[in-house]
């Protein structure tokens, strides 16, 4: 008991100093051109609450595409305004879309590890975060006038594994996802039946201290407590490969190496052609950490690992999202794991 109250201790001042960080690093970033707006809506008796960024260009009557950006466990919408540096922002002033940085209850989302060992409330209570993401959509369909055929979802760790979880049971209203560092949940993958193709994008890097490359248990900072399983990155990409009917054998690319000093190196992998213009994109970071490839180095190294500077995911994600729409005509995926 005592070990467990300790390890929760070192979890909320973890916690605290990263919402430290997160004030500290906004307020660094250039100043955005458009608006962010702090809304709300109730679902299952639940005030749940985002932040939606409007660029200068909005237009109530110019329907526009919406990326949904997912925050990791232990922080919220603004921690992942602060991973990202704010890039999802400065794209939206040049490429008129809108961002929406959702806050999970309690800081954490319901992904699927229901074999997760911390007392996080969204597993302990089955939050329906799902359900609040599909409200979510529901609210910007008819407050800004979202196309609904270029809704995107991407997140990092908790917020990556929440994407899957979405384009699991959402895939009729999501058009590509963009997960970075995380996998699908191990018992999530047998229940996984998305009734429609979509794209995927997926950002690992491959010494991720926390999530692991190879697959197996997440263990928290202080890898003391588990936090459930996961499939590895290849069976993660094989399970989409599949389902959209992608070729088997991908187009494997390395990219530059435009910031030597970063000890890292990045390989492309491109699975194409699948049913009703899917893909499945793999980005596989050698050397670096739990981190968002060009953001912020919110903890240090010798706790999470290394920072790419050698890709933007930022830019990368969202010209991949602009390339994908759900189609008018849709093919039915692959059945079967």
């Amino acid at each position: 008991m005592q070990n467990r109250t300790g390890e929760r201790l070192n979890e909320s001042r973890l916690t605290v100093f990263i919402i430290v960080l997160v004030g500290i690093g906004l307020l660094s970033f250039r100043a955005d051109k458009g608006k962010g707006q702090r809304r709300s809506i109730v679902h299952d008796n639940l005030n749940r609450t985002f932040s939606v960024y409007a660029p200068a260009s909005f237009d109530k009557n110019v329907q526009m595409p919406v990326v949904i950006a997912l925050h990791g466990r232990g922080t919220n919408g603004k921690g992942m305004m602060l991973v990202t540096k704010k890039g999802f922002n400065r794209l939206a002033d040049t490429d008129s879309f809108l961002v929406v940085y959702p806050d999970g209850i309690e800081r954490s989302w319901n992904d699927g590890r229901r074999d997760a060992e911390a007392n996080d409330r969204a597993h302990r209570d089955n939050i329906n975060d799902v359900g609040f993401i599909s409200a979510l959509i529901d609210y910007m369909i008819a407050e800004y006038n979202t196309d609904p055929q270029r809704i995107y979802v991407t997140g990092i760790s908790n917020g990556a594994m929440m994407a899957y979880r979405l384009a699991c049971e959402l895939s009729h209203r999501i058009a590509a996802i963009a997960p970075v560092d995380g996998n699908i949940p191990y018992l999530l993958a047998d229940g996984c039946s998305p009734s429609e193709p979509l794209s995927v994008l997926a950002i690992n890097n491959v010494l991720d201290p926390l999530v692991p490359f190879e697959g197996g248990e997440i263990r928290n900072h202080s890898k003391k407590i588990k936090l459930g399983k996961v499939l590895s990155v290849k069976e993660s990409i094989e399970f989409w490969v599949v389902r959209n009917g992608c070729l088997n054998t991908p187009v494997v690319t390395e990219m530059p190496d435009t910031d030597p000093d970063d000890g890292t190196r990045v390989v492309r992998e491109d699975y194409t052609n699948g049913l009703s213009g899917t893909e499945v994109i793999l980005y596989s970071i050698e050397g670096g950490g739990h981190t968002w490839p060009g953001g912020f180095q919110y903890l240090p190294e010798r706790r999470i690992g290394k920072t790419s500077r050698d890709i933007n995911a930022n830019e990368i994600i969202w010209l991949f999202f602009k390339k994908h729409a759900i189609p008018t005509v849709k093919i039915h995926p692959v059945s079967g794991k």
